[in-house]
């Protein structure tokens, strides 16, 4: 989108079936002008040149495009869209997206994108539809030569013109969501460092205000340590050959691929708190750990529809854990994880419904994350790490489905997993292990829960730790108490517990 307010979008494409209609989206107020078909389509060997105007038809935030030629599938072909207009505003980024023009302090302009969920066709055509990424990408930004632009990926060049514009292009050559793909634009200074990674040296650059210079070179210390403990726990960082940039956004954060937008104000914490009240949280910067843990869960794996976008968050919030773990040890990441239940509301499931492009409830954050402790402690640390490495070789720069990621936990740890996983994901019920002692045995079942639910869990009986496999009858556990005996579930694992009342207890006595 140029400063006259008009802008091009290139699309190379390859045909999945045969046809000569395709969707763009572009969303009101912008109009496309025309759009011609730049490119030749390649078959049998050579290709057939086709450069001219196509017609569209526009309903509503849909741009039908006729092609020029009818293609078969593997066909390769492009179109260019010229459009113009103002893009919507953000009313409150990132939550409530679109384009964002703000000043710094210093009263110089700065502006971004933010458009998760919303779609990035708010501000560009494109196929706006997260199952369907472009492999690679480029951005062409034309600003002032007073000021900076960046864009994902790596800088490939500038270009001042007379009129003192300056174009910078910027390109990722991996696979990437649409809405990742922004512009940053404002009064930025750079720096950078080369961080010694799993894959080699990663380039690791920052692009802050100008006057944030020097707290931030403070402040992104943080990178290092935290590379490294994603690195330890879920592999590679998925975009080498794209780098790693923090850059500093007139919002608050986001996971864009490569240029992780930054606006936490060089605080540790959420904006200088801490969302597990533990004070564990506080020892590191959110936005840089949570929204760079997007980089594997997110950007690398993502899900076909967000109705599973609890596979990006989850895993992400539990990223969060992880680097606790980390940094200050295991019980302070069991510390953080369980602190966070608080923020837990079991108002709708977590996975939303299908083919409508709307999520679940917002404790696909949290509830996720508890969720995945509860399966670590099941399982074992080895098994729960192996899981994760593993997970991110085998979805690597892929689109999964929520089915598909619970089918692999469960074939990986060679238990069935899958009511677990309806339990958390599909329901809001939180299962609650009931206890009664009858003839000075302990008996334990499971209540509040979906049929044929049976978890293994941790115990604390009287002193002594047992773990069992309750099923929703009442068993006997192979642990003698006593009358006054007291039963608590150990906290990794996101359950509830209460003894058995009258009524309940009346059916233990008819137990032989």
């Amino acid at each position: 989108m140029r400063a006259d307010r008009s802008g091009i979008t290139i699309i190379s494409f390859a045909a999945k079936t045969a046809g000569q209609r395709m969707q763009v989206d572009l969303q009101a107020p912008l109009e496309v002008d025309s759009v011609t078909g730049s490119a030749a389509i390649f078959r049998d060997g050579a290709f057939l040149i086709s450069e001219q105007a196509v017609p569209t038809t526009r309903e509503g935030n849909v741009i039908w495009v006729d092609l020029s030629a009818p293609m078969a599938a593997g066909d390769l072909s492009s179109i260019t869209v010229y459009y113009h207009g103002v893009p919507r505003a953000a009313k409150r980024p990132p939550w409530d997206g679109g384009w964002i023009w703000k000043t710094d302090e210093q009263g110089n302009p700065w502006m971004s994108v933010a458009c998760q969920g919303l779609g990035a066709s708010v501000w560009y055509p494109c196929k706006d539809h997260q199952s369907d990424e472009p492999d690679s990408a480029a951005l062409h930004i034309t600003v002032p030569d007073t000021l900076q632009a960046v864009g994902n990926g790596r800088l490939r060049g500038r270009l001042t013109d007379s009129q003192h514009r300056t174009t910078w292009t910027w390109a990722v050559t991996n696979p990437i969501n649409s809405y990742n793909l922004i512009p940053y634009i404002g009064k930025y200074a750079h720096f950078g460092e080369v961080y010694e990674g799993i894959q080699g040296k990663l380039d690791c650059d920052y692009w802050v205000l100008a006057s944030n210079e020097t707290k931030a070179r403070a402040h992104f210390k943080q990178v290092p340590s935290m590379l490294r403990c994603f690195e330890d726990w879920f592999g590679p960082y998925p975009f080498y050959t794209d780098g790693y940039k923090l850059v500093e956004s007139p919002h608050l954060g986001m996971e864009h691929q490569s240029a992780v937008a930054y606006g936490n104000k060089y605080l540790n914490g959420y904006l200088g708190s801490d969302l597990s009240g533990t004070g564990r949280g506080l020892e590191w910067d959110f936005i840089i750990v949570h929204e760079s843990g997007h980089e594997w869960f997110g950007n690398s794996i993502t899900t076909a529809d967000i109705a599973d976008m609890w596979v990006h968050e989850g895993f992400t919030n539990y990223s969060e854990t992880i680097f606790t773990q980390c940094q200050q040890g295991e019980e302070a990441g069991n510390d953080y994880v369980v602190g966070c239940r608080k923020n837990i509301h079991n108002d709708i499931p977590i996975i939303g419904p299908y083919g409508v492009n709307q999520e679940g409830s917002g404790d696909m954050y949290h509830k996720s994350a508890s969720m995945l402790h509860t399966i670590r402690h099941i399982v074992g640390d080895s098994v729960f790490k192996a899981m994760l490495l593993e997970m991110n070789k085998r979805f690597y720069h892929s689109t999964v489905t929520s089915a598909e990621v619970e089918s692999f936990f469960s074939m990986f740890c060679k238990r069935d997993l899958s009511k677990l996983f309806d339990q958390y994901l599909r329901t809001t019920q939180v299962p609650v292990l009931e206890w009664g002692v009858y003839k000075k045995k302990l008996y334990t079942r499971w209540t509040n829960c979906i049929d044929g639910f049976a978890t293994e869990v941790a115990l604390e009986v009287g002193g002594k730790t047992l773990r069992c496999t309750p099923g929703q009858r009442w068993q006997a556990e192979a642990i003698p108490v006593g009358k006054k005996a007291r039963v608590q579930i150990d906290r990794n694992w996101y359950v509830d517990v209460r003894k058995a009342d009258k009524a309940a207890l009346m059916e233990l006595r008819s137990i032989p």
